[in-house]
């Protein structure tokens, strides 16, 4: 096929070459900009069996609370205040 195409291009080697890239560049054109998006409905790679409609739009438990906390030059209870509690001690009872 290709060599069809090569004997049919008219001119020296370096023009045939130059057309032949032209008519490659040409197809895949018309590929991308016409075929492919005529064809995009039909094709199922954009049918998803998972529903997905909420994802994202509530922060996960416990993220909300400590925004910022424990970041350089911030202190979170109990770290960095020179204040440790003793834990209680029992009887043993």
């Amino acid at each position: 096929m290709y060599g069809l195409i090569w004997r049919i291009l008219p001119g020296p080697w370096a023009s045939k070459f130059i057309m032949a890239v032209g008519l490659l560049a040409g197809g895949a054109a018309l590929l991308w900009f016409f075929a492919f998006p005529a064809l995009s409905p039909h094709m199922p790679f954009n049918d998803g069996a998972v529903d997905t409609t909420g994802i994202g739009s509530e922060a996960p438990q416990g993220e909300g609370a400590s925004e910022g906390a424990g970041a350089e030059g911030d202190t979170v209870e109990g770290e960095g205040s020179g204040t440790e509690e003793a834990p209680e001690e029992s009887d043993g009872a």
